[in-house]
């Protein structure tokens, strides 16, 4: 067989295992001594919170399929029968080092005074403690489930902690079938009790104070068993938006629809009662391999509490304060900064200040005449949303696309959309059929002599606290040709503008795979022997085969191409005489790794380009997403600056090797961590400015 022309699935990997091995790198920062202890623990907290996520829609996907009996495989060659077993198979080997991980950082917790007390080890006076702590916080809002006695058994929630206790019999009771009660762990409360302790802090968990406390609801009955086990159900709910009346709606009946999907795990704790456990396989109807015995803390998701509590503060990661940006230190006047050149922002490095500042500054400016902005996600307690619900107060047209079916979000969405319709906002939910992933702010001012455009654009959402947490670069501009192309955009999402003409943006789901592709297919024209092209990329995920056949391409003609991919990798490198100029790596460290950046060699003229899209086929044909180019030289510059930094990582990085797994890169020189020199680069910009007398103002107050 030629090596050029391979079979399909030696040309892909699986996708669902790809995702295994990236919550593997999340996992083994959770095991590194290297790190610190609280961050560790959040790590091993992350591959749960990951793990959740991933079995309500991926894994209830594939059984889906599974059910309705198809067989069709997928690009690396298997059916969903076959993904499901193998990826089974990963997850339960992950979930051994992952527990034994947790082991071994509550054993090193215990030397900085803090400890995790199971019930065998309290004390007499920690005991009498509980019992009180039970009776007075606990068992007013207990409400025990008889499994047999109510017909149809009340819902069981996903992601619910519950305990199922098996009871003596009764005289009275029927013989032919077991006394057993199901005790939802309310989730109000406290997960962790502190007990009075004369060395350091010591906690119990709340499952465990209720399990032992049991026969107090029941006086006359001896508990014989209990186990403490949690449900993951479906969440993969469509909602087809083509044939809806009130979108609003339907998506709150979908939200609600989630709670009653099929069970797709259930974890139980290691060492369970054997009739008490088959029972609960039998009731919801679970193969072995759905079955995730855990040995320890359920829901390790708690870890996160753990991590942020004052006895381990001296073994957490020291703060990286967010910085002034350095394209605004010395700027006081948004407009008049903007005039002048173009920001780039790089978050969390830099502040995602200036954005709450100028929307603040917008809606209190009698020049400004109106708002346009995409919300995929945003924060709790949004400053976006406050903007621009007093924008409109203030006479100003603001519409704002909702993104309603942000998987996940949905509810908190359809709040946001009710917020803003009350405050005279025009509320829009996208273009039927297809998600609203666009990262977009348009701001139109009067000024002196002429109107003006203000535009943001970003790889990220418009969320305050995510800002803070994931990486991402966002770009402010007054740019004519790319103002009138993002005001097309928005006039495509309210009317009946179609997707044509555009100067500077590509846009998905009709232009931005086919833009991909030409710049792909130019590089591979412009690489000559002695001059090689070169394609640089930093996403989130690469699953789209049409992008992985055309880098394929590229690699065969001689083109250099260096992949920065986080999660996700289905395109298979290094095989000989078919990949071996593809170089995939990826980066987990303390920050989120979120921002997509796009360069080209181009024969010597480069070209850089960010988006709000991976290469995934959801995000080139199902969503709409914008591709722009940073043509200014200074932040065209500095952006490839930014790539090349992450392939320098040689302390947080990993290498995709031709078989699907990774190996972590060896130092080899200066050791570099790429999201250090970011912080560091950032604080050094900000004393350079302080030294020259150059102070950053924050944008004034309106």
């Amino acid at each position: 067989m030629s090596k050029r022309k391979r079979e399909a699935p030696e040309r892909f990997i699986n996708r669902e295992l790809s995702w295994l091995e990236f919550n593997d790198r999340v996992l083994r920062e959770g095991l590194s001594s290297e790190v610190p202890l609280a961050e560790r623990l959040k790590f091993l907290a992350i591959v749960s919170s990951n793990l959740d996520e991933n079995f309500m829609i991926r894994v209830a996907g594939l059984m889906q399929q599974r059910a309705a009996g198809v067989r069709r495989r997928d690009a690396s060659g298997m059916t969903p029968t076959e993904q499901l077993k193998a990826y089974s198979r990963r997850a339960h080997r992950m979930l051994s080092e992952q527990y034994e991980g947790i082991g071994n950082a509550f054993r090193e917790m215990e030397r900085h005074g803090l400890c995790i007390l199971e019930a065998k080890a309290w004390n007499p006076k920690q005991r009498e403690f509980l019992h009180s702590y039970f009776h007075r916080n606990i068992l007013p809002v207990l409400t025990p489930l008889s499994v047999l006695q109510l017909d149809p058994f009340p819902l069981l929630p996903g992601l619910q902690l519950h305990i199922a206790a098996m009871l003596e019999k009764q005289p009275d009771d029927d013989e032919t079938k077991d006394n057993l009660v199901v005790m939802p762990v309310p989730g109000g409360l406290p997960r962790f009790i502190t007990l009075p302790s004369e060395h350091g802090t010591c906690l119990a968990c709340l499952e465990e104070v209720i399990a032992k406390h049991l026969g107090v609801l029941f006086p006359t009955t001896k508990v014989l068993a209990t186990t403490v086990f949690r449900l993951t159900r479906d969440a993969d709910v469509t909602i087809d938006d083509d044939d809806v009346g009130d979108l609003l709606s339907a998506v709150e009946e979908a939200v609600i629809a989630r709670r009653r999907r099929m069970v797709v795990r259930m974890q139980i704790a290691a060492g369970a009662e054997e009739h008490l456990k088959n029972w609960l396989v039998e009731w919801f109807k679970l193969s072995e391999e759905e079955v995730y015995e855990i040995p320890g803390i359920l829901d390790a998701t708690a870890l996160f509490e753990l991590a942020g509590r004052p006895e381990l503060e001296k073994v957490a990661n020291p703060e990286w304060a967010p910085q002034p940006p350095r394209d605004l230190l010395g700027k006081e006047n948004p407009w008049e900064a903007l005039q002048d050149e173009d920001v780039l922002l790089f978050h969390p490095y830099e502040s995602f200040d200036p954005v709450i500042q100028l929307m603040e500054q917008a809606a209190g400016d009698p020049g400004v005449l109106a708002i346009k902005q995409c919300l995929y996600r945003t924060s709790g307690d949004s400053p976006i949303i406050r903007a621009l619900e007093r924008a409109a107060q203030n006479g100003k047209e603001v519409t704002v696309l909702v993104e309603l079916k942000a998987r996940f979000d949905e509810a908190r969405n359809v709040g946001w959309a009710r917020r803003l319709e009350n405050a005279g906002c025009h509320v829009i939910y996208g273009i039927a059929g297809y998600k609203t992933h666009a990262k977009a702010l348009l701001i139109v001012r009067r000024e002196e002599d002429r109107i003006r455009r203000y535009v943001h654009l970003a790889t990220g959402n418009y969320n305050d606290k995510t800002a803070r947490l994931y990486s991402d670069i966002g770009l402010m501009t007054t740019s004519q040709e790319l103002a009138r192309d993002v005001a097309a955009f928005f006039n495509l999402l309210t009317g009946r503008s179609e997707m044509v003409g555009w100067s500077k943006l590509a846009i998905a789901p009709t232009g931005l795979r086919p833009r991909f592709l030409d710049l792909i297919d130019r590089e591979i024209q412009a690489s000559t022997p002695t001059d090689p092209g070169l394609i640089m990329a930093k996403v989130n995920s690469l699953e789209d085969p049409v992008i992985c056949e055309a880098l394929y391409r590229a690699s065969q003609a001689g083109v250099t191409i260096k992949l920065n991919v986080r999660g996700i990798c289905c395109l298979r490198p290094g095989m000989e005489g078919f990949s071996e100029n593809i170089e995939v790596r990826s980066i987990v460290d303390r920050y989120l790794e979120h921002a997509r950046i796009f360069y080209f060699q181009n024969a010597g003229h480069g070209e850089i380009y960010l988006s709000s899209a991976d290469w995934m086929v959801r995000n080139l044909t199902k969503r709409l997403e914008l591709l722009f180019p940073v043509e200014a030289p200074a932040q065209a510059k500095r952006l490839l600056r930014i790539l090349e930094t992450f392939f320098e990582d040689n302390l947080k990085a990993h290498r995709l090797l031709p078989d699907g797994t990774y190996e972590r890169v060896v130092a080899k020189g200066a050791p570099v961590r790429a999201q250090e020199r970011f912080h560091d680069e950032a604080v050094e910009a900000t004393r350079l400015a302080e030294r020259t007398n150059v102070q950053f103002r924050p944008l004034a107050a309106p």
